[in-house]
């Protein structure tokens, strides 16, 4: 799922509130392969250059980058 949200992201080039509030509930219950990390972390870095845009108008953070991760 989380690879389908971000993959959505970059080619529309916008994260949509529902694709944020999916990967928000993904991140807080830390059920993600570590091989998400990556893709997360180019999301994150994506969205603070400017070359993603957030729907959501809060000025709030993205996400906080997840650490320590578990498989569920």
């Amino acid at each position: 799922m989380i690879r389908t949200i971000i993959a959505s992201a970059f080619q529309t080039g916008y994260l949509s509130v529902e694709s944020e509030g999916l990967l928000q509930q993904v991140l807080a219950t830390k059920c993600y392969q570590s091989e998400d990390l990556p893709d997360l972390a180019a999301l994150y870095d994506a969205v603070r250059a400017g070359q993603i845009k957030r729907e959501a108008s809060s000025s709030s953070v993205l996400m906080e980058f997840p650490l320590p991760y578990k498989s569920c």
